[in-house]
Protein backbone atom coordinates (compact mmCIF):
# COMPACT_ATOMS: atom_id res chain seq x y z
CA UNK A 1 0.00 0.00 0.00
CA UNK A 2 0.82 3.58 -0.32
CA UNK A 3 -0.48 7.19 0.07
CA UNK A 4 -3.36 8.44 -1.79
CA UNK A 5 -4.35 11.53 -3.52
CA UNK A 6 -7.03 13.51 -3.67
CA UNK A 7 -8.05 14.11 -7.62
CA UNK A 8 -10.39 11.47 -9.12
CA UNK A 9 -13.68 10.56 -10.93
CA UNK A 10 -15.56 7.26 -10.90
CA UNK A 11 -18.99 6.87 -12.69
CA UNK A 12 -21.75 3.76 -12.08
CA UNK A 13 -25.05 3.06 -14.16
CA UNK A 14 -27.84 0.74 -13.32
CA UNK A 15 -31.08 0.07 -13.99
CA UNK A 16 -33.93 -1.82 -11.75
CA UNK A 17 -37.49 -2.04 -13.43
CA UNK A 18 -38.99 1.02 -14.67
CA UNK A 19 -35.95 3.20 -13.03
CA UNK A 20 -32.68 3.87 -14.42
CA UNK A 21 -29.54 5.62 -13.27
CA UNK A 22 -26.07 7.24 -13.13
CA UNK A 23 -23.63 8.06 -10.70
CA UNK A 24 -20.80 10.45 -10.81
CA UNK A 25 -18.36 11.15 -8.17
CA UNK A 26 -15.35 13.66 -8.40
CA UNK A 27 -12.42 14.45 -5.81
CA UNK A 28 -10.25 17.86 -5.46
CA UNK A 29 -7.90 18.91 -3.07
CA UNK A 30 -9.57 20.25 0.04
CA UNK A 31 -8.02 20.75 3.83
CA UNK A 32 -10.86 18.24 5.64
CA UNK A 33 -13.60 15.84 3.91
CA UNK A 34 -16.36 17.80 2.19
CA UNK A 35 -19.08 15.71 0.92
CA UNK A 36 -21.73 17.65 -1.33
CA UNK A 37 -24.74 15.42 -2.71
CA UNK A 38 -27.21 15.80 -5.19
CA UNK A 39 -30.19 13.16 -6.13
CA UNK A 40 -33.46 12.93 -7.76
CA UNK A 41 -36.72 14.28 -5.69
CA UNK A 42 -38.00 11.24 -3.07
CA UNK A 43 -35.11 9.59 -2.39
CA UNK A 44 -33.34 12.17 0.21
CA UNK A 45 -32.59 9.36 2.15
CA UNK A 46 -29.88 8.28 0.02
CA UNK A 47 -27.80 11.69 1.10
CA UNK A 48 -27.04 9.98 4.23
CA UNK A 49 -26.11 7.02 2.39
CA UNK A 50 -23.46 8.80 0.22
CA UNK A 51 -22.10 10.88 3.15
CA UNK A 52 -21.37 7.30 5.44
CA UNK A 53 -19.80 5.74 2.59
CA UNK A 54 -17.18 8.70 1.43
CA UNK A 55 -17.16 9.34 5.10
CA UNK A 56 -15.97 4.77 5.48
CA UNK A 57 -13.56 5.27 2.57
CA UNK A 58 -11.60 8.61 3.05
CA UNK A 59 -10.17 10.93 5.35
CA UNK A 60 -9.61 14.43 2.87
CA UNK A 61 -11.06 15.66 -0.35
CA UNK A 62 -13.75 17.75 -1.44
CA UNK A 63 -15.94 15.18 -3.08
CA UNK A 64 -19.29 15.98 -5.37
CA UNK A 65 -21.63 13.07 -6.01
CA UNK A 66 -24.40 13.44 -8.19
CA UNK A 67 -27.18 10.58 -8.91
CA UNK A 68 -29.63 11.10 -11.78
CA UNK A 69 -32.14 9.03 -12.17
CA UNK A 70 -35.40 8.34 -14.47
CA UNK A 71 -38.75 6.61 -14.68
CA UNK A 72 -39.80 5.08 -18.00
CA UNK A 73 -42.59 6.60 -19.25
CA UNK A 74 -46.21 4.59 -18.69
CA UNK A 75 -47.61 3.33 -22.03
CA UNK A 76 -51.64 3.70 -22.46
CA UNK A 77 -52.43 5.37 -19.17
CA UNK A 78 -54.24 8.92 -19.36
CA UNK A 79 -56.50 10.69 -16.99
CA UNK A 80 -57.72 13.61 -17.03
CA UNK A 81 -56.79 16.49 -15.49
CA UNK A 82 -60.73 17.70 -14.25
CA UNK A 83 -59.21 20.97 -12.23
CA UNK A 84 -58.18 22.74 -16.32
CA UNK A 85 -61.61 20.93 -17.58
CA UNK A 86 -64.21 22.69 -14.84
CA UNK A 87 -61.66 25.94 -15.90
CA UNK A 88 -62.20 25.40 -19.53
CA UNK A 89 -66.07 24.62 -19.35
CA UNK A 90 -66.86 27.75 -16.91
CA UNK A 91 -64.83 30.13 -19.51
CA UNK A 92 -67.20 28.27 -23.11
CA UNK A 93 -70.46 29.22 -20.27
CA UNK A 94 -69.88 32.52 -20.64
CA UNK A 95 -69.37 32.66 -23.97
CA UNK A 96 -72.47 30.44 -24.90
CA UNK A 97 -74.71 32.48 -22.44
CA UNK A 98 -73.70 35.46 -24.41
CA UNK A 99 -75.15 33.92 -27.68
CA UNK A 100 -74.15 33.12 -31.02
CA UNK A 101 -71.36 30.51 -29.71
CA UNK A 102 -72.36 26.73 -29.98
CA UNK A 103 -72.06 24.42 -26.82
CA UNK A 104 -68.60 22.95 -26.56
CA UNK A 105 -68.34 19.33 -27.83
CA UNK A 106 -66.95 17.01 -24.56
CA UNK A 107 -64.38 15.35 -27.11
CA UNK A 108 -63.22 18.49 -28.35
CA UNK A 109 -62.69 19.53 -24.70
CA UNK A 110 -60.41 16.62 -23.94
CA UNK A 111 -58.64 17.36 -26.90
CA UNK A 112 -57.41 20.60 -25.73
CA UNK A 113 -53.72 20.91 -24.31
CA UNK A 114 -53.73 20.17 -20.33
CA UNK A 115 -57.52 18.43 -20.39
CA UNK A 116 -55.42 15.16 -20.92
CA UNK A 117 -52.41 13.83 -19.29
CA UNK A 118 -50.02 11.06 -19.10
CA UNK A 119 -50.22 9.35 -16.22
CA UNK A 120 -47.21 7.05 -13.98
CA UNK A 121 -47.64 4.25 -11.85
CA UNK A 122 -46.70 5.23 -8.41
CA UNK A 123 -44.35 2.86 -7.02
CA UNK A 124 -45.40 0.73 -4.19
CA UNK A 125 -43.51 0.33 -0.82
CA UNK A 126 -41.17 -2.87 -1.68
CA UNK A 127 -40.88 -1.76 -5.02
CA UNK A 128 -39.24 1.72 -3.75
CA UNK A 129 -37.34 0.48 -1.33
CA UNK A 130 -35.50 -2.22 -3.78
CA UNK A 131 -34.71 0.68 -5.77
CA UNK A 132 -33.51 2.57 -3.47
CA UNK A 133 -31.19 -0.54 -2.27
CA UNK A 134 -29.83 -0.40 -5.72
CA UNK A 135 -29.05 2.97 -5.84
CA UNK A 136 -26.83 2.59 -2.99
CA UNK A 137 -25.23 -0.15 -4.12
CA UNK A 138 -24.20 2.20 -7.13
CA UNK A 139 -22.90 4.60 -4.81
CA UNK A 140 -20.85 2.49 -3.12
CA UNK A 141 -19.43 1.28 -6.39
CA UNK A 142 -19.21 4.63 -7.76
CA UNK A 143 -17.31 5.41 -4.64
CA UNK A 144 -15.02 2.54 -4.99
CA UNK A 145 -14.11 3.52 -8.17
CA UNK A 146 -13.16 7.17 -7.00
CA UNK A 147 -11.02 5.35 -4.42
CA UNK A 148 -9.78 3.31 -6.97
CA UNK A 149 -8.88 6.68 -9.08
CA UNK A 150 -7.20 8.11 -6.05
CA UNK A 151 -4.97 5.20 -5.06
CA UNK A 152 -3.68 5.64 -8.72
CA UNK A 153 -2.53 9.07 -8.49
CA UNK A 154 -1.34 8.57 -4.79
CA UNK A 155 1.03 5.72 -6.32
CA UNK A 156 2.32 8.45 -8.92
CA UNK A 157 2.44 10.85 -6.46
CA UNK A 158 4.58 8.98 -4.03
CA UNK A 159 7.47 8.69 -6.73
CA UNK A 160 7.76 12.32 -7.43
CA UNK A 161 7.70 12.97 -3.81
CA UNK A 162 10.49 9.86 -3.25
CA UNK A 163 12.58 11.50 -5.51
CA UNK A 164 11.95 14.67 -3.95
CA UNK A 165 13.47 13.58 -0.54
CA UNK A 166 16.16 11.96 -2.47
CA UNK A 167 17.13 15.02 -3.61
CA UNK A 168 16.43 16.47 0.16
CA UNK A 169 18.70 13.80 1.38
CA UNK A 170 21.86 14.71 -1.10
CA UNK A 171 21.62 18.02 -0.51
CA UNK A 172 21.84 17.30 3.17
CA UNK A 173 24.94 14.97 2.61
CA UNK A 174 26.63 17.10 0.51
CA UNK A 175 26.02 20.55 2.82
CA UNK A 176 27.58 18.34 5.81
CA UNK A 177 30.73 18.47 3.16
CA UNK A 178 30.91 21.99 3.18
CA UNK A 179 29.86 22.51 6.75
CA UNK A 180 32.88 20.90 7.93
CA UNK A 181 35.09 23.65 6.66
CA UNK A 182 33.29 26.72 8.13
CA UNK A 183 35.12 26.50 11.45
CA UNK A 184 38.61 26.54 10.29
CA UNK A 185 37.39 29.25 7.48
CA UNK A 186 36.00 31.62 9.92
CA UNK A 187 38.94 31.28 12.43
CA UNK A 188 41.29 32.11 10.23
CA UNK A 189 39.10 35.40 8.54
CA UNK A 190 38.77 36.53 12.53
CA UNK A 191 42.50 36.32 12.75
CA UNK A 192 43.30 37.98 9.88
CA UNK A 193 40.34 41.06 10.77
CA UNK A 194 42.04 41.07 14.04
CA UNK A 195 45.42 41.44 12.70
CA UNK A 196 44.63 44.29 10.68
CA UNK A 197 42.87 46.09 13.40
CA UNK A 198 45.13 45.27 16.14
CA UNK A 199 48.67 45.41 14.56
CA UNK A 200 51.50 45.59 16.99
CA UNK A 201 49.25 44.92 20.36
CA UNK A 202 50.72 41.83 22.17
CA UNK A 203 48.49 39.11 24.20
CA UNK A 204 45.51 39.53 21.87
CA UNK A 205 45.97 35.69 20.16
CA UNK A 206 43.48 34.14 23.36
CA UNK A 207 41.04 36.52 22.87
CA UNK A 208 41.34 36.21 19.20
CA UNK A 209 41.15 32.25 20.11
CA UNK A 210 38.28 33.06 22.29
CA UNK A 211 36.27 35.31 19.95
CA UNK A 212 37.02 32.54 16.89
CA UNK A 213 35.66 29.67 19.09
CA UNK A 214 32.14 31.64 19.74
CA UNK A 215 31.36 32.83 16.25
CA UNK A 216 32.08 29.08 14.98
CA UNK A 217 29.91 28.26 17.54
CA UNK A 218 26.96 30.53 16.18
CA UNK A 219 28.12 29.68 12.81
CA UNK A 220 27.56 25.76 13.84
CA UNK A 221 25.11 23.91 11.15
CA UNK A 222 25.42 20.39 12.76
CA UNK A 223 22.45 20.41 14.70
CA UNK A 224 19.98 21.42 11.61
CA UNK A 225 21.96 18.78 9.33
CA UNK A 226 21.18 15.94 11.84
CA UNK A 227 17.48 17.39 12.09
CA UNK A 228 17.66 17.45 8.42
CA UNK A 229 18.26 14.08 7.75
CA UNK A 230 15.78 13.12 10.96
CA UNK A 231 13.11 14.56 8.80
CA UNK A 232 14.62 12.58 5.51
CA UNK A 233 13.65 8.86 7.31
CA UNK A 234 10.37 10.20 8.81
CA UNK A 235 9.17 11.50 5.32
CA UNK A 236 10.02 8.29 3.21
CA UNK A 237 8.50 5.84 6.40
CA UNK A 238 5.02 8.32 5.63
CA UNK A 239 5.20 7.82 2.28
CA UNK A 240 5.79 4.04 2.53
CA UNK A 241 2.27 4.15 4.74
CA UNK A 242 -1.67 3.69 3.56
CA UNK A 243 -3.80 5.92 4.73
CA UNK A 244 -4.19 9.75 5.24
CA UNK A 245 -1.13 11.47 5.97
CA UNK A 246 -1.29 14.16 4.02
CA UNK A 247 -1.29 16.29 6.98
CA UNK A 248 1.86 14.98 8.52
CA UNK A 249 3.17 15.31 5.71
CA UNK A 250 2.39 18.96 5.72
CA UNK A 251 3.73 19.31 8.94
CA UNK A 252 6.84 17.91 8.18
CA UNK A 253 7.46 20.00 5.15
CA UNK A 254 7.46 23.12 7.70
CA UNK A 255 10.03 21.60 9.68
CA UNK A 256 12.40 20.99 6.77
CA UNK A 257 11.68 24.31 5.38
CA UNK A 258 12.68 25.87 8.70
CA UNK A 259 15.95 23.80 9.30
CA UNK A 260 16.87 25.05 5.59
CA UNK A 261 16.46 28.70 6.89
CA UNK A 262 18.26 28.21 9.79
CA UNK A 263 21.29 26.31 7.50
CA UNK A 264 21.57 29.21 5.45
CA UNK A 265 21.17 32.20 8.18
CA UNK A 266 24.35 30.15 9.78
CA UNK A 267 26.31 29.80 6.64
CA UNK A 268 29.59 31.36 6.18
CA UNK A 269 30.55 29.72 2.82
CA UNK A 270 29.16 30.72 -0.28
CA UNK A 271 28.84 27.06 -1.57
CA UNK A 272 27.25 26.18 1.72
CA UNK A 273 24.25 29.46 1.34
CA UNK A 274 24.03 27.76 -2.26
CA UNK A 275 22.91 24.34 -1.07
CA UNK A 276 20.88 25.94 1.44
CA UNK A 277 18.56 27.92 -1.49
CA UNK A 278 18.75 24.50 -3.43
CA UNK A 279 17.48 22.81 0.09
CA UNK A 280 14.51 25.68 0.11
CA UNK A 281 13.55 25.11 -3.54
CA UNK A 282 13.40 21.38 -3.46
CA UNK A 283 11.38 21.67 -0.33
CA UNK A 284 9.13 24.39 -1.67
CA UNK A 285 8.36 21.68 -4.56
CA UNK A 286 8.25 18.82 -2.35
CA UNK A 287 5.43 21.39 -0.32
CA UNK A 288 3.01 21.93 -3.77
CA UNK A 289 3.22 17.96 -4.30
CA UNK A 290 2.21 17.13 -0.72
CA UNK A 291 -0.83 19.45 -1.22
CA UNK A 292 -2.57 16.79 -3.35
CA UNK A 293 -2.03 13.85 -0.58
CA UNK A 294 -4.98 12.76 1.50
Amino acid sequence: MTISGMTGFARSDAALGAWSWTVEARSVNGRGLEVRFRGPPGFDSLERTAREAAQSRFARGQITVSLAAKRAETQGRLRINTQELDRLIQTARSYVDRGGVAEPRFDGLLSLRGVMEAGEDDDDADTRTAVEQAMAQSLAAAFDGLKAARDEEGAALAGVLGGLVDRIAGLTAASEIDAAAQPAVLKDRFEKRMAELLAGRAGLEDRIVQEAALMAAKADVREELDRLAVHVDAARTLLATSGGVGRKLDFLTQEFMREANTLCSKSALSALTAKGLDLKAVIEQFREQVQNVE
